[in-house]
């Protein structure tokens, strides 16, 4: 048994250590970060939807007001080069918050997620949501993730928690895991400080907000049930 969960502990360093190195800072010319790029004035091909989502004046045209506010967005989220521009990428991201917004209480309403397995943490990845039930009862959620990028998917289907530590560090790219519950060989629920909406996404783990990977903690154990399905926007 030992053996075992040392592996385990290997395996979830090699994986999920992945996701935080991708926050290192995007370097741009000149020596700069791309938080540090001049606004860019230039209409975006998603103007008029970026400006509703922000409240602005919705007239399909860049103004320095509006450059400013998808900005600040921008740079809330960790979206680079973060310039201001209504392109496809901040798009992409607002249309997942929608999605988000408009799944309400009701996150599984069309029944994709089994509601014969008892208590069962269902990961939409299309929406990029997760939220925990009891047979067809929501027990809590639903609450934004961020799972695997391209090219390191958060792998879809039916899995059961195996393996959990609470304050898991990964020692091959030293980087803290709080609040880890594996479910899927190195990939496991965990907390980061990252928003959720932050691109392109982890390396294969379920990034959580610190709250709510403190309430997964809680509320699942080893051998509970998660089910993944879905496609993330972008991968």
């Amino acid at each position: 048994m030992g053996a075992r969960r040392a592996y385990a502990r290997r395996r979830a360093a090699v994986v999920c250590g992945v996701a935080a190195v991708l926050a290192v800072p995007v370097v741009v010319a000149g020596g700069g970060t791309a938080q540090a790029a001049a606004c860019n004035v230039t209409t975006g091909p998603y103007q008029r939807q970026v400006e509703q989502f922000l409240g602005r004046p919705v007239d399909g045209r860049q103004s320095a007001a509006d450059c400013a506010a998808v900005r600040a967005f921008q740079a809330a989220h960790g979206i680079t080069p973060t310039v201001g521009y209504a392109g496809p990428l901040t798009w992409q991201t607002m249309s997942t918050m929608l999605a988000q917004r408009a799944a309400g209480s009701t996150p599984n309403q069309a029944g994709a997620c089994p509601v014969n397995r008892g208590r069962i943490a269902c990961v939409d990845l299309t929406r990029q949501l997760s939220w925990i039930q009891d047979g067809a009862a929501l027990r809590y959620g639903p609450v934004p993730v961020r799972t695997g990028k391209d090219g390191t998917e958060t792998r879809t289907g039916l899995k059961k928690i195996y393996y959990r530590s609470i304050n898991h560090w990964s020692t091959i790219y030293n980087v803290a895991m709080p609040y880890s519950q594996f479910f899927d060989g190195g990939i496991a629920f965990h907390s980061t400080t990252k928003s959720m909406w932050n691109p392109p996404g982890s390396g294969g783990c379920v990034n959580m907000r610190p709250a709510d990977a403190k309430a997964y903690w809680s509320l699942l154990g080893n051998g509970n049930a998660v089910y993944v399905y879905g496609r993330k926007p972008g991968t």
